[in-house]
């Protein structure tokens, strides 16, 4: 296997801070640009696991970048240039301390609550007798709040976040709008994939006083994919979806025994394991963009090329 990038540790020109993420490192620079570097760390219920995944952070940062691209149209993003397959790099916005999820079917948490009895998530009030990856009569919005590394991001209504002052009314219509207008534009491209987009978040910001589309979109990460072929036949039997996400590390990390809560033990990570999640990752891509996955150049030494690429972009 070749190296993953799991830390990073640059001083670009300019640099003013930076901010490890669980997946992501993000370097201010010039006070105005982000220099957002997608590493090969893995996280799932909230904790970054022990091992990277080889040409992840590539995978995710083409991906998101590539429905940017896409959505320019429907809102404006913060996105100005990818100078290298792990890095893009784009306007320094202020971000809302909200995520916007929506869901176009009930699945995953969602799902696990409801099989506990749950029929309001987020304010959102939820049909008697769903059945597991249900389709829902329209697209449900179910926020969380954003939370800090090694807590849980918490669910929370439209409601509770105009009354506690996290985003203004007048704000959180555009925001509605911009998601579900996103969701469409994201369920269409899956379409013409063979695919579904199940459930995916976005992320907002402001910058010189407009709402800005930051962070990724619609990669394996942020969102859950299934395949459309075959969806209706497993949803009558009651037999689980064939799908495209990161729910396939989650269902290993479960069935040994780890869900994130305390005292437990995340599952050793063999080079076999590893391998198999960046396969994984790598059909994801594939299937998603519809395009063959090109493995980056100089993967033994992916901090140098990263600082090359992003310092001789900046010059610029």
């Amino acid at each position: 296997m070749n190296n993953a990038l799991t830390k990073t540790d640059f001083n670009f020109e300019g640099q003013t801070s930076v901010y490890h993420g669980k997946v992501r490192d993000v370097y201010s620079v010039s006070g105005d640009r982000l220099v957002m570097v997608a590493t090969d760390r893995i996280s799932a219920f909230d904790v970054i696991l022990p091992k990277g995944i080889p040409f992840k952070g590539q995978m995710l940062n083409q991906i998101a970048a590539k429905f940017l691209d896409a959505t320019t149209d429907i809102c404006p993003n913060w996105k100005l240039a990818t100078p290298d397959p792990m890095v893009t790099v784009g306007i320094k916005c202020e971000g809302y301390p909200v995520e916007m999820i929506v869901r176009g079917y009930l699945c995953g948490s969602a799902w696990r609550a409801y099989k506990s009895g749950v029929r309001e998530i987020c304010g959102v009030k939820l049909p008697e007798g769903m059945k597991e990856n249900q389709k829902f009569p329209s697209p449900i919005i179910t926020p969380t709040t954003k939370a800090e590394i090694g807590k849980h991001d918490e669910d929370i209504s439209k409601e509770e976040i105009i009354a506690q002052g996290l985003v203004s009314a007048e704000e959180y219509a555009v925001l509605e709008k911009y998601t579900l207008a996103l969701f469409q534009r994201g369920t269409e491209i899956a379409a013409k994939r063979g695919l579904i987009l199940v459930d995916t978040k976005y992320e907002f910001g402001k910058a010189d006083g407009k709402i800005i589309l930051m962070d990724e979109i619609h990669t394996p990460d942020s969102s859950r994919y299934f395949y459309a072929d075959g969806y209706e036949e497993r949803f009558k039997a009651g037999e689980p979806q064939k799908q495209l996400s990161k729910e396939f590390v989650r269902e290993w990390l479960m069935d040994n025994g780890f869900q994130g809560k305390a005292g437990q033990q995340v599952p050793e990570m063999t080079d076999a394991i590893v391998e198999s999640i960046s396969n994984r990752y790598i059909e994801l891509y594939e299937n998603i963009t519809g395009e063959k996955f090109e493995k980056s150049a100089d993967a033994s030494s992916l901090a140098q090329r990263i600082e090359k690429n992003v310092s001789d972009y900046l010059k610029k």
